[in-house]
């Protein structure tokens, strides 16, 4: 069997900017108990003579949303929880709540980046809901007013297939060597994927910009575009194994799920958190108003930030939100941190405020075009 290295390797040092204006992960909320009586016997009532959650964009491989999928069958078995379009993208999601408004298939929650977050937001579509273990979850990852928690969160990485390109790049420096033209891939546009998005605030902070100016980012990958060296093609299971995209920039939590199929197709690959831009992201998810199966993804909430769906994200390789919590409360196994970033990298995360968000994504919708993809 072909040989792999499961281990994320990362930076010494962050490059990020430390402004006051950043928040960071160790701002943890005190941990408490959750009532033994929370979700309500009401609620789940409600849930089960709904029968359905309609659910989106959650990919089995994506921080282990199979498993997490399945247990959430387990708890609620008279519940079904069916997935829409698994690879669309946050931008997608919100689509498909407007084009959907008042059919029974409109999804009920949603699972988007930070920037989709503020459209849903902006155009009332979050039905704020609190969940059981609402004080567990860092202020920084959910909404004042419940209108959407951040149940996980990692980090970004370069993912190589050394099966074809057989030293992998470590930095973003890196990825501007010839060797690598026509070989760099980003997971999707940055203008509606979050993983994209995530990649060009990386490359900007490894090219002194910060969360006040994505600029260089996007500089960054025009001239990366401009040397040959991105490509054209989206990142799939398919385009890694295949080796059309033997380099691509992803969440550290969505390489664990990947690993088996490339076990089984002989592929051997490399993990590395560029070391010149350490940036971790979350995705935030919540109920969505006036779906049609509005109880049921309620304790769809409930249970990703339960016990059950914290350490599921944790055997996918994310960070749940209430990682410090689970911890403290010694309910997370030396072996369940196999799949983690090492926590020297996990200490240097800081998250951009909403306000710095919503410049970024502005800034991206007027320059990514000209700048790059129109190019």
């Amino acid at each position: 069997m072909a040989t792999v290295m499961l281990a994320i390797v990362g930076a010494a040092c962050s490059s990020s900017d430390d402004s006051a204006s950043e928040t960071s992960v160790a701002d943890a909320a005190t941990a408490v108990v959750a009532d033994d009586t929370c979700p309500n016997q009401e609620l789940v009532d409600a849930a089960n003579a709904e029968g359905k959650v309609n659910l989106i964009a959650l990919p089995d491989n994506w921080a282990n949303y199979k498993g997490i999928l399945a247990a959430y069958r387990d708890k609620y078995p008279n519940i079904e929880n069916p997935v829409a379009n698994p690879d669309a993208s946050s931008a997608d999601e919100l689509v498909a709540v407007e084009t959907l408004q008042g059919q029974p298939d409109q999804p009920d929650a949603l699972d988007v980046s930070p920037a989709i977050a503020q459209e849903v937001d902006t155009k009332g579509f979050w039905e704020p809901y609190k969940p059981c273990t609402w004080d567990e979850i860092p202020d920084v990852l959910k909404d004042a007013d419940g209108k959407w928690v951040a149940a996980y969160y990692g980090i970004m990485a370069i993912g190589t297939n050394t099966t074809v390109v057989t030293e992998a790049p470590a930095s973003f420096a890196d990825l501007t060597d010839p060797r690598f033209k026509g070989l760099v891939a980003l997971n999707g546009d940055p203008r509606q994927s979050g993983a994209a998005f995530a990649a060009v605030v990386a490359a900007s902070l490894a090219n002194g910009g910060s969360f006040d100016d994505i600029m260089p980012g996007i500089q960054y990958f025009a001239d990366l575009k401009a040397s040959g060296n991105l490509a054209a093609t989206d990142v799939t299971e398919a385009s890694v194994i295949s080796g059309e995209t033997p380099v691509w920039l992803d969440w550290t939590y969505n390489y664990p799920g990947l690993a088996p199929k490339l076990q089984e197709n002989g592929v051997t690959w490399a993990i590395r958190v560029p070391t010149d831009g350490v940036y971790g992201g979350y995705y935030a998810q919540g109920v969505v108003r006036g779906g049609p199966n509005n109880n049921a993804a309620k304790l769809w909430i409930d249970h990703i930030v339960s016990d059950e769906g914290a350490l599921g994200y944790l055997e996918g390789g994310a960070i749940p939100a209430r990682f410090e919590a689970l911890v403290a409360s010694g309910k997370v196994m030396d072996e369940q941190l196999a799949n983690l970033p090492s926590p020297e990298l996990i200490a240097q995360i800081k998250f951009p405020t909403q306000a710095q968000i919503a410049k970024m994504k502005e800034d991206l919708a007027a320059q990514w075009g000209p700048m790059v993809a129109d190019k």
